[in-house]
């Protein structure tokens, strides 16, 4: 877990895909947090990606670093504790513009269930599951 936190916080961005009905949605994300040892992130409640997760979990997570690339397949499991909220919201302060825990649209989703498979040109790829 922690390698893969590593990467995507280092990353900055990368690009969260959902399922809206039939139709693969990508989007640039940057939240990535790790609480009570699952991986987490973070949207608004009001937000289509949210209405696409809560629908249909299956998530896919793709991210760059310049070398390598990482794809995280996981179920996003939403996690309603406040706590989950404070930390994310701790973890990145320009949220809390936008954002409070508790405020009734602060979401956070876990990650489960999931692959994550680092790939690059000059190595094989390598996969941990969660």
């Amino acid at each position: 877990m922690q390698e893969i936190y590593d990467f995507l916080k280092k990353c900055g961005t990368y690009y969260l895909g959902t399922m809206d009905g039939d139709q693969p949605r990508v989007r640039p994300f940057g939240t990535i947090d790790l609480f009570d040892g699952r991986l987490t992130i973070q949207t608004g409640r009001v937000k289509e990606v949210s209405r696409q997760i809560m629908e249909n979990p299956k998530v896919e997570i793709c991210a760059f670093d310049g070398e390598r690339w990482l794809r995280v397949a996981a179920s996003a499991v939403e996690d309603p504790r406040i706590e989950a909220q404070e930390h994310m919201l701790g973890a990145y302060p320009s949220l809390q513009n936008m954002y409070k825990a508790g405020d009734g649209n602060t979401q956070i989703f876990a990650l489960e269930q999931g692959t994550a498979t680092f790939s690059s040109f000059a190595e094989a790829p390598r996969t941990i599951t969660f």
